[in-house]
């Protein structure tokens, strides 16, 4: 079969991305739907091409066995894919594409004037994106009266301590947005969304700056790899 290319030239996914029924990813796809493909599967379609010696299909299952999961993938640095046998630099730049597209598939946007309901809805939001970071980054959602969002703040990047989440950059501009009440968010590269004791002395700083300045902060939001902890739902932000 000749591709779609320049005349007598194989297309190299008829025959890298062939499993063991003869059946071609591509051709599954378009005649099951993406849903019934595999993940080493999709990311062949991806990957387009494999190695000498090796298809495309197991260069894809060589990065799920090396990384465990699709969500570890989608933290690895791009050093640590393109060591990847069959991985290089115009491959890895597919396959951020792909995730990236992924992760922008699944954020569930909050509008600015939506109603903030818990912190169920600043997961959905907000997770995709954070949980592939290798630092941590510090966010705020200012809310009026109602708890309808008006913005959303980049506050800090980095470990999380006092010099960089200092209250006048949480709090500059909630009051010239006008804003009534906040959520702090906040990421753990580790995977693990258990707050540290530096978060909770943290929050506790900016709690207590919160109701000096007439400003309710509703919640602090600690995100990992497939989970939150919310401190609202533990019942912290009263003992802050």
């Amino acid at each position: 079969m000749f591709g779609p290319g320049e005349p007598g030239v194989i297309d190299s996914m008829e025959i890298d991305a062939s499993d063991a029924f003869g059946e071609l990813p591509r051709e599954r796809l378009l005649a099951k739907g993406a849903h019934a493909l595999s993940s080493p599967e999709l990311l062949a379609l991806v990957l387009r091409t494999g190695a000498r010696g090796k298809s495309v299909l197991e260069v894809a299952r060589s990065l799920l066995e090396q990384f465990g999961s699709l969500e570890r993938l989608s933290r690895a640095g791009d050093a640590e894919i393109a060591a990847i046998t069959g991985m290089g630099p115009t491959k890895t730049a597919a396959l951020r594409a792909a995730l990236e597209l992924g992760s922008r598939c699944a954020h569930a946007p909050l509008r600015c004037g939506q109603r903030l309901l818990g912190p169920e809805q600043v997961f959905a939001h907000l997770g995709p994106r954070l949980r592939g970071l290798r630092q941590e980054l510090f966010l705020a959602l200012l809310l009026d009266s109602r708890h309808r969002v008006i913005r959303e703040i980049e506050v800090s990047k980095g470990s999380l301590d006092q010099s960089l989440v200092h209250p006048r950059e949480v709090f500059g501009p909630a009051l010239r947005e006008a804003a009534a009440a906040l959520v702090l968010i906040h990421n753990h590269p580790s995977g693990d969304p258990e707050p540290s004791p530096e978060d909770r002395e943290v929050t506790r700083r900016l709690v207590s700056a919160g109701e000096i300045l007439g400003l309710s902060v509703l919640d602090h939001v600690v995100m990992g790899g497939e989970g939150y902890v919310s401190f609202a739902h533990r019942g912290w932000l009263a003992a802050c």
